[in-house]
């Protein structure tokens, strides 16, 4: 196991579109190495069926959509960086065009190809750009086509982060002060070295957390990697309380795995919910019903399952017709079809499975995080465009406009790229351990642990008694992981297990901090929502919470 150290100008973690947008533009400017832990098509991207919400359409209005966003944040959007989000939208869409994304179009009254634009929950307008319902990996394939013509960017496939380059680690300063990052220490998966990555300029963009709880539409990578890595050296971590669970993935009874995501552009094409025996249950809830926003139509069913106790609910769009279904949704057609629904004839069975994190690092509207030379865009960030509750489709449309707007830094501060010989030395990585089976074996089953209690106590509904609960057990385990992890082999699954427990912390001591309902929080023991918590909860290691205002951190260089 022969580690190396491998300079460039910019390091990317991640290979979603986030990282991949990234690495384009800045490839202009020098070497771009991009660490991913799978194969590079393996990302929440690639995963993305509805599309990308943007105002393409003479009906729509920049107004519009800034207004529904500001409406699903539930108060905690930074509106700055939701106007910025907003009006760099059909720019960037033109861009994905031109560098090959292939989007659904159709004619106008007059002949002319247009967008076929979907409409999705919360949003007033249809403002969907997609690609039937394979969006994600549409945009993924133009993009990993356009790289492999770039000759300066280089993918490290089935490499896994392990911890960020910083100054701390060279006993500059400690947690807390002000930081540099240098890049970081990836694990081989293949062979077990452990190589330093030296850049002037790293980007973190890893996605999700959602294998921390037991149903997740995520793929297995999505286990808070850059979040852990960045709050470990000393980063502003914010909004972790705010998880996204989407309403309808498809129930599939006694299979695990990565829940299969019906899209919310389902219940825009006019999809119904129902109990199984048949009664409709949006109608006196919220008065978009069906179209509500995910937060309330998750807990809405959450609710009825609570009550009838009955496994799933029933989504209808039978309706449509199967010659619409299957031209509109392939993708889910044919996977439905695999399990014995045809959604021509039938309704789907759905349960809420979860899908997004609004929070993450805190960056401002540039990508900059409170960590110098250290980017961070996509899932992984907290721009404050989200707020409490996301917008449908506004996710990838926040990974490439403020992946843009870090790009544009970038060149606007070419002194930030420095030459190999100016860079700080860093000693290889040199920690051993052993690797001792039974253990590993009580290793995994704290991985289920984990998964299960978040599930149990952190999820749609929660209560100071579940939380408090949690926290006590989620102390437990973390402490068994990250002894075992100071002196055992390196792999990639005890890599991700201690970052999927660091995140589970992260996440329940927000949930008790916000002593209020708000959004994707819900708390039965504080039922409304609170004015003096129309703030963001800031967490950073050995620190105390900050309660403060996105708008109101200002990230300095």
């Amino acid at each position: 196991m022969n580690s190396k150290t491998l300079y460039s100008d910019f390091l990317i973690i991640g290979s979603g579109i986030a990282g991949l947008v990234f690495a384009i533009k800045v490839s202009e400017l020098g070497l771009v190495h991009i660490v991913t832990k799978k194969k590079d098509t393996d990302s929440n991207t690639n995963y993305a069926q509805g599309g990308i919400a943007s105002v393409l359409s003479p009906e729509d209005s920049f107004q519009s959509h800034i207004h529904d966003t500001l409406v699903a944040g539930a108060g905690l959007c930074n509106e700055e960086a939701v106007k910025i989000l907003v009006g760099n939208g059909p720019q960037r869409i033109s861009e994905l065009v031109s560098w090959g994304t292939k989007f659904s179009m159709k004619r106008d009254k007059n002949g002319r190809e247009i967008f076929d634009l979907g409409r999705e929950g919360g949003h007033s307008k249809n403002r969907i750009v997609h690609a039937k319902d394979l969006t994600g990996q549409e945009i993924e394939r133009a993009l990993l086509e356009k790289i492999s013509h770039i000759s300066n960017i280089k993918i490290f496939e089935d490499h896994t982060a392990i911890d960020l380059l910083t100054e701390h680690q060279l006993g500059k300063d400690g947690i807390g002060s002000s930081k540099t990052c240098f890049g970081a220490y990836i694990l081989e998966n293949a062979t077990g070295a452990v190589h330093t990555f030296i850049a002037p300029i790293t980007m973190l963009a890893t996605g999700g957390i959602g294998q921390i709880y037991l149903h997740t539409t995520n793929p297995e990578i999505a286990t808070g990697d850059g979040i852990a890595m960045a709050y470990r050296a000393g980063a502003l971590i914010a909004d972790m309380e705010f998880i996204q669970f989407h309403p309808t993935s498809l129930y599939r009874e006694g299979k695990s795995g990565r829940s299969f995501l019906i899209s919310e552009a389902v219940r825009g094409e006019g999809a119904i919910l129902t109990t199984i025996k048949g009664k409709r249950f949006m109608e006196g809830v919220h008065p978009m019903k069906e179209l509500a926003p995910r937060d309330i139509v998750a807990r809405t069913i959450d609710s009825e399952l609570k009550k009838s106790g009955d496994k799933y609910v029933l989504l209808d769009i039978s309706f449509k017709g199967e010659k619409f279904l299957r031209e509109r949704f392939p993708t889910i057609y044919q996977k439905c079809l695999e399990e014995g629904i045809d959604i021509a004839k039938e309704p789907i069975p759905v349960v809420p499975a979860a899908h997004y994190l609004c929070g993450g690092i805190v960056t401002d509207t540039f990508g900059r995080s409170s960590i110098r030379n250290l980017f961070v865009s996509g899932e992984t960030a907290c721009t404050g465009v989200h707020g409490a509750n996301r917008l449908a489709s506004n996710s990838l449309l926040e990974g490439i406009v403020f992946s843009h707007r870090a790009a544009e830094y970038v060149f606007a501060h070419k002194n930030l790229i420095v030459s190999e010989n100016a860079m700080p030395n860093f000693p290889c990585w040199n920690k051993e351990g052993t690797f001792d089976l039974e253990e590993w074996i009580l290793i995994q089953h704290n991985k289920e642990d984990v998964k299960r209690l978040m599930w149990d106590y952190v999820g749609i509904v929660r209560s100071n008694l579940r939380l408090q609960r949690a926290q006590r057990r989620i102390r437990i385990i973390a402490e068994e992981i990250y002894d075992y992890y100071r002196r055992s082999t390196i792999t990639p699954e005890l890599v991700e297990l201690r970052n999927l427990v660091t995140v589970a912390e992260l996440i329940i001591e927000s949930a008790l901090q916000r002593k209020e309902s708000r959004g994707l929080h819900y708390n039965i023991n504080y039922p409304s929502s609170k004015e003096e918590f129309l703030v963001n909860i800031i967490l950073q290691a050995n620190s105390q919470s900050i309660f403060k205002k996105h708008c109101d951190i200002h990230i300095n260089w």
